[in-house]
């Protein structure tokens, strides 16, 4: 996608990988609609964080989603629980069924010492020929899984569906439960393949790691289990898509081991999305007013990716160029981000709500929402015509994951 946008497209085309400008020596790049950060001499993890504390202060204030925890829309998932109990649940695998990453990796019990090595070998050598930018996405996408922590403890703040005991029998708190220890695979199985492939530097990809679970994520309307589960639904298709351009990279470049490793956390994303769609639609089908206003309250305040506060203690605009590198890679791009809300505009039915149905702020969320893609789309026309006028500048960046090799990233 061209770099050379409207502020417009900046702020809603794409949710991982924004297009960077730059001022003077300073990049910088606006991230989930709360501010616009600049790179300087002084420590951008303070200004990201009272970012964030800005943000959870107006969100206390807000009118416009705190009346979803009112009991009225609460209790849709207390009738709820029977229906996710035949629809949601069944989606989990069991561990017995389950694929785990000693069915992907070398395992030396198995394989005797002499295979082992050979085994390790051979990962070696084939990563040898991943170039560094596939690199640097594959680092990032399993620095985002590996910040589980934060991610079960998300739909537990979700009232009414929340999992209060710890070890509740609910539909809702044994779906959570099994989507973490599925996800929980996800990071484990790429963690090992990395630190085999001997191609990144560990020390700096587990600070990183510890950053983010230290950090925490933003997320809007933290509270709603109406918004969250857009939300979620929103980020498990995004993420099957981005680890399946991975899995088709890596074996374009003969890797067929990470091919495989990508396409089968690729094939989990998939069906964890199903889930999460259902549940969404089913508050379509019952409250749809309810369901357009969350949806349109979510893409207004954009769908922000769970990684954005990342750094790896050295590079505090490190989530920023982690987004341009998958933009350029093919990974995960601003036109993905319009398909998936094209897909899910489509699944759950939007343009097809009865108008008599919804309240004046309901026709009016799902106005914008059923617009919101062709304008992105006519957005990204213009750009793309702009661009290729004239010739764009490329920034040669650092990656500590990949020992400060740097990788060329095109700048407006």
């Amino acid at each position: 996608m061209a770099t050379s946008q409207s502020s417009w497209l900046l702020r809603h085309a794409c949710p991982l990988a924004m297009p960077w400008t730059r001022t003077g020596n300073n990049i910088g790049l606006q991230v989930a609609n709360i501010t616009y950060w600049r790179c300087s001499k002084r420590s951008t993890r303070t200004g990201r964080s009272a970012a964030v504390a800005v943000r959870h202060e107006e969100e206390g204030t807000d009118d416009e989603w705190l009346m979803y925890l009112e009991p009225a829309k609460l209790e849709v998932f207390d009738h709820l629980e029977p229906w996710a109990e035949v629809n949601v649940v069944p989606l989990l695998k069991p561990a017995e069924v389950a694929w785990q990453p000693t069915d992907l990796l070398p395992d030396l019990a198995s394989l005797g010492a002499d295979g082992f090595h050979a085994a390790c070998s051979d990962i070696n050598a084939r990563a040898a020929s991943l170039p560094d930018a596939h690199l640097v996405c594959l680092v990032g996408n399993m620095v985002t899984e590996e910040a589980l922590p934060t991610y079960q403890s998300i739909p537990n703040r979700f009232e009414a569906v929340r999992d209060l005991t710890g070890s509740s029998g609910t539909a809702w708190a044994r779906w959570i439960r099994g989507w973490s220890a599925e996800e929980n695979r996800h990071g484990d199985v790429l963690n090992k393949y990395l630190f085999l492939s001997g191609r990144v530097d560990m020390r700096q990809v587990k600070r990183t790691i510890h950053n983010l679970i230290q950090s925490g994520m933003v997320m809007n309307a933290a509270r709603s289990p109406y918004h969250g589960f857009i939300y979620v639904a929103f980020q498990e298709r995004a993420t099957s898509i981005s680890h399946g351009n991975t899995a088709r990279r890596a074996k374009e470049h003969g890797d067929l081991l990470l091919a495989r490793i990508c396409g089968a956390i690729a094939a989990d994303e998939k069906r964890h999305e199903l889930a999460y769609t259902r549940i969404v639609g089913k508050l379509f089908e019952i409250d749809p007013d309810g369901a357009v206003r969350a949806l349109a309250y979510m893409l207004r305040r954009r769908i922000i990716m769970p990684a954005s506060l990342m750094t790896d203690g050295r590079d505090s605009d490190l989530f920023t160029q982690y987004g341009a590198v998958a933009q350029q890679a093919g990974i995960y791009t601003a036109s993905d981000y319009r398909n998936i809300l094209e897909h899910l505009i489509n699944q759950w039915g939007v343009e097809e709500l009865v108008a008599a149905g919804l309240s004046d702020e309901g026709r009016r969320a799902g106005d914008y929402v059923c617009a919101l893609p062709q304008k992105i789309r006519r957005l990204e026309k213009k750009a793309h015509e702009r661009n290729d006028k004239k010739g764009q500048p490329t920034a040669s960046i650092p990656f500590s994951w990949i020992f400060d090799r740097p990788v060329n990233i095109t700048v407006a």
